[in-house]
């Protein structure tokens, strides 16, 4: 069985951009839910969007 590599000689190199792409999205949706469903503002949840991960984090430390 023949491993298929990538331009940069590493085979993971699509799972991970892919990953990355998913990570961005889903971390932006879970911030605007958690953001809206706390404060009941779209303003609020625009910002927390934007911010993604990092507001989810936060929330789930501080929240």
């Amino acid at each position: 069985m023949e491993a298929r590599t990538t331009m940069n000689g590493n085979r993971y190199y699509g799972v991970r951009v892919e990953g990355a792409k998913y990570g961005v999205g889903f971390g932006s949706a879970l911030a605007i839910a958690i953001s809206y469903t706390k404060n009941h503002s779209i303003l609020w949840a625009i910002i927390h969007g934007i911010l993604g991960w990092i507001y989810v984090i936060y929330a789930a430390l501080f929240g």
